[in-house]
């Protein structure tokens, strides 16, 4: 099943393999390394293998086979709901 999921950020920014663990794609920060070697995964359209890549609200993270993620403001949040 492929997500396609708005992530809202409560900070500036979030490093990608955190954001990986809040999606729940794996199980612990140290597994980010193992997972960004073993699949393709695209910020912003363009091939990404950073564990500590910064995100911030406007990116947004591919991972073919997993989903699709929209990085907004938290705030941005608010405003729609």
């Amino acid at each position: 099943m492929l997500l396609k999921q708005t992530v809202y950020l409560e900070t500036a920014d979030i490093t990608l393999g955190q954001l990986l663990k809040e999606q729940a794609l794996i199980e612990s920060g140290g597994q980010a390394k193992w997972f960004l070697r073993e699949r393709t995964v695209f910020v912003n359209g363009m091939p990404e293998n950073r564990r500590g890549r910064k995100l911030t609200a406007g990116d947004q993270v591919e991972i073919p086979d997993s989903g699709s993620f929209f990085l907004r403001a938290a705030s941005q949040h608010k405003a729609d709901g």
